[in-house]
């Protein structure tokens, strides 16, 4: 990636983050902000080895959906590369599906490293991370960090361990024998251990397994469901997020012979 497209993507990730209620060093709550904005976010225990994450328009509006059997480092995460591929991309492409390949940096895609790279910028701006460095750690240059250290940073800026060890070294605060040996440190104390010695936020290291849906999801159900896009079953299901049953909808609803229950057939038929 060219330092100017770098630029670019970091000037849009620093106009975003302005308009988001920050703490210290880190975004509060980034699903609200992100409804703030005007997405119509979903998040839904899709399955541990499911899809994390997808962002769509549909319309005139902007859908992102996360995967809520994710740790809830990596669904934040995964939400402000979705909140990328919308900023950067969705101009020329209007549907971006994302896995684990994809959220951890491994794929060669250009799209997918610059919302990596825009995620990055907006949890962790280099200015706040300098910021912490030198007015939370004693002596910094001298001293190197603990995994306590990471921990920290972790609740601070909501994301996980490994995000703030690649932001570290990839702002040159550390090297890759730091890397090394703080990696170490993690998996011999483990993260969960470390967030509660540090009192950090614990819930980031575990999977939230929230269901939350905005309320005009109804109207892509049953469009869907009309369409033959989903069955009654699937259709059942997604009521049941809102408390509803289809005696509540059934003057919205076409008749027509039940099909196979996928989940995934309701999320892609967003696309239809």
């Amino acid at each position: 990636m060219q330092n100017t497209r770098k630029r670019e993507i970091r000037i849009k990730a620093d106009s975003f983050r302005e308009k988001c209620k920050t703490c210290r060093y880190g975004i509060i709550d980034l699903f609200k902000e992100c409804e703030r904005c005007g997405y119509k976010l979903l998040r839904y225990p899709l399955g541990e080895d499911a899809d994390l994450g997808f962002s769509m328009k549909k319309d005139s509006d902007m859908v992102i959906f996360t995967n809520t059997c994710s740790r809830l480092a990596r669904e934040i995460f995964t939400l402000a590369h979705e909140i990328g591929h919308i900023q950067l991309h969705m101009e020329d492409t209007h549907s971006f599906i994302d896995d684990a390949i994809t959220i951890s940096g491994r794929s060669a895609d250009e799209n997918e490293q610059e919302a990596n790279y825009f995620a990055v910028c907006l949890l962790m701006p280099a200015d706040e991370v300098e910021k912490f460095l030198d007015l939370e750690i004693m002596d910094f240059v001298h001293n190197k960090l603990t995994a306590m250290d990471i921990a920290r940073m972790m609740s601070e800026f909501n994301v996980s361990f490994e995000t703030v060890l690649n932001r570290l070294e990839n702002l040159e605060k550390i090297d890759h024998a730091q890397r090394v040996w703080l990696d170490n440190e993690r998996n011999q104390i483990r993260v969960g251990n470390l967030l509660r010695s540090v009192g950090g936020n614990g819930r980031l290291n575990e999977a939230s397994r929230a269901i939350d849906i905005p309320y005009e999801y109804i109207d892509y159900v049953i469009y869907n469901y009309n369409h033959n896009a989903i069955p009654m079953e699937t259709l059942e299901k997604a009521l049941t997020c809102y408390h509803l049953s289809v005696e509540d909808i059934k003057d919205k609803l076409v008749t027509h012979p039940a099909d196979h229950d996928d989940l995934n057939e309701l999320i892609r038929g967003l696309r239809d």
